[in-house]
């Protein structure tokens, strides 16, 4: 693959607790010279990255992040107001708790909440691989796949671990065909990022593809 064709699969992500106005619309002027699919930012940069970019960028952002352990009521008024605010693709991190506690049909009856109010909009859920067992990242891809997500997604990239090779195919080998893969956390060069889709990534979660393309 092409620098240009994997850009456009990359979600530029910027989600520093620090970051400034001038940072968002940075990130925003990345996106759009790089063509890549999305920009991701905070729920707090959604309105102005739209008021800024325009309707040439798609804005992705997240909801209960990094730790996903919002009530579902908190996580569907957060992905409402994300929407109000103008995002087109919410990545939101489920209740480790639940799983735990084997609780099941609330995962997916959370993930459903939440994209009851996403519309349209494409809704990836973050499981947070590094932390799961093997049999828990299976039960996953399976209550995912019952859901009605878009997108199942290994990493925030604030834990100790973000996506693997190993967890790619394990998530294609086990998810339904109609849920797409989104690869995050450590994706640091083109070649990584080309082992991730040959292995069946839709989407990749990165910010260094670009800085890696600007010194191109």
């Amino acid at each position: 693959m092409t620098r240009e064709e994997i850009l456009r699969l990359c979600d530029h992500t910027l989600l520093r607790r620090d970051m400034s106005t001038l940072d968002m619309k940075r990130a925003c002027d990345e996106a759009i010279e790089f063509n890549t699919a999305s920009v991701c930012l905070p729920p707090h940069f959604v309105a102005p990255a739209r008021r800024y970019a325009g309707e040439g960028l798609r804005i992705c952002t997240v909801i209960a992040f990094p730790n996903g352990y919002s009530t579902t009521r908190a996580k569907r008024e957060e992905a409402r107001e994300a929407v109000k605010s103008g995002a087109d693709e919410l990545d939101m991190v489920i209740n480790l708790s639940m799983l735990k506690d084997r609780f099941y049909e609330g995962i997916v009856d959370e993930i459903n909440a939440v994209k009851s109010v996403c519309g349209e909009r494409i809704l990836k859920v973050i499981i947070e691989t590094c932390l799961l067992t093997e049999d828990e990242k299976i039960a996953l891809c399976r209550l995912v796949s019952d859901s009605k997500a878009d997108y199942i997604k290994t990493s925030t990239g604030f834990e100790k671990g973000g996506a693997t090779r190993e967890d790619v195919a394990l998530m294609r080998k086990y998810c339904a065909e109609h849920i797409k893969i989104k690869a995050a956390g450590g994706i640091a060069t083109f070649e990584d990022a080309e082992d991730f889709i040959s292995l069946g990534a839709d989407r990749l979660g990165t910010s260094r593809l670009v800085a890696l393309a600007k010194g191109f």
